[in-house]
């Protein structure tokens, strides 16, 4: 069985969500760079993996993927019974609020605090910009709201989904990880429920392992 190839790099958010995901369950895979400064990701190799040239792209033997959530799904589906089940795809109830928290997490969350890493960030440090304080301002009153929703939930359940860590959790590890790196951490960690729930599962050995990887890259 040929070894599964995940093309990315690890300080990259959407791949970080997969390598989360190899990690939880076990799986052996090699991780293979692609590097954004010199256009490596618009090379003609990379588009035959990923046609809108982004990272990260999965080769496993015959079969090539790409986006991240669904390369994740594909990997919990893949390696089943290897390690947590975050999917939960055996109760009915379960599964439909791990699919309802990882919409909000895609179309709440991230919208929110995508924009105050990139401008407080990655703007600065690899493209040398000045970060724009009204963007930052905007985006941290949208994630206020969102957290205040979050705090009110966490404070009925362990996790988001239910009593059960879930692919929902993990996936907001990426984007929060580097906002607890801005300026701006006190904001996450006004909320009690939520820094309880922050602190429970990146306490989590594949998180702690991804983490490094991500912080040595930097």
């Amino acid at each position: 069985m040929s070894l599964i190839k995940l093309y990315g790099t690890p300080m990259a958010t959407c791949t970080v969500r997969v390598l989360l995901c190899l990690e939880e369950v076990g799986a052996k895979y090699e991780l293979v760079p692609i590097s954004m400064p010199t256009g490596e990701h618009k090379s003609p190799a990379h588009l035959a993996r990923n046609p809108f040239g982004q990272i990260p792209a999965l080769q496993d033997g015959d079969l090539t993927l790409f986006e991240s959530r669904a390369i994740a799904r594909y990997v919990l589906h893949k390696f089943k019974g290897q390690g947590p089940d975050l999917l939960r795809e055996d109760n009915l109830s379960d599964s439909a609020m791990v699919d309802v928290w990882l919409e909000v997490e895609a179309h709440q969350y991230n919208p929110a605090i995508s924009p105050i890493v990139y401008q407080s960030l990655i703007l600065p440090r690899m493209y040398g910009g000045t970060p724009d304080q009204t963007i930052i301002d905007t985006n941290l009153e949208k994630l206020k709201k969102v957290l205040d929703v979050y705090e009110t939930h966490l404070a009925k359940s362990k996790y988001l989904a239910g009593d059960f860590f879930s692919l929902a959790d993990l996936s907001h590890f990426s984007y929060t990880k580097y906002f607890m790196a801005t300026p701006y951490a006190s904001v996450f960690n006004s909320y009690p429920h939520v820094k309880a729930w922050w602190e429970d599962f990146t306490s989590r050995p594949a998180f702690k392992k991804v983490a490094a990887g991500m912080t040595s890259q930097q």
